[in-house]
């Protein structure tokens, strides 16, 4: 029970404030394909934080946006480790509403690895 913590998504975890997801639109690395925009940026943090924009112009239904949203979490959730000291937004495209939930799964690991392999290792700047 003590490690669980560890692999739950905290507050800590999450984009809250619109300055954040404004300074990661500002000066991002991207990510991009057929399902998602991934933009990404380091942070003055230890820990990985994970903002979403799911469209309502691309899924129209609430549940659709949820269930997409569940996927994203999930997925950020298992990779948060590998992606520490990074603030990512996550945004759906149009084929996002209608692909399987192991699809999304396996383009957000791609976008992870993108990520963190685009990550200054140290001393890097903005």
């Amino acid at each position: 029970m003590a490690d669980r913590p560890l692999h739950r998504l905290t507050r800590e975890n999450r984009l809250l404030q619109p300055a954040a997801f404004a300074r990661v639109f500002e000066k991002a690395a991207r990510s991009r394909d057929k399902w998602f925009t991934v933009l990404s940026r380091p942070n003055d943090r230890q820990v990985a934080r994970l903002g979403l924009a799911i469209s309502k112009k691309h899924c129209r239904h609430a549940t659709g946006r949820n269930r997409i949203k569940r996927v994203v979490r999930e997925s950020f959730r298992r990779h948060k480790a590998q992606l520490a000291g990074l603030d990512i937004v996550v945004m759906s495209q149009p084929a996002t509403k209608d692909a399987s939930n192991q699809a999304l799964f396996d383009s957000l690991e791609k976008h992870w690895e993108r990520c963190a392999r685009r990550m200054p290792r140290e001393g890097g700047q903005d």
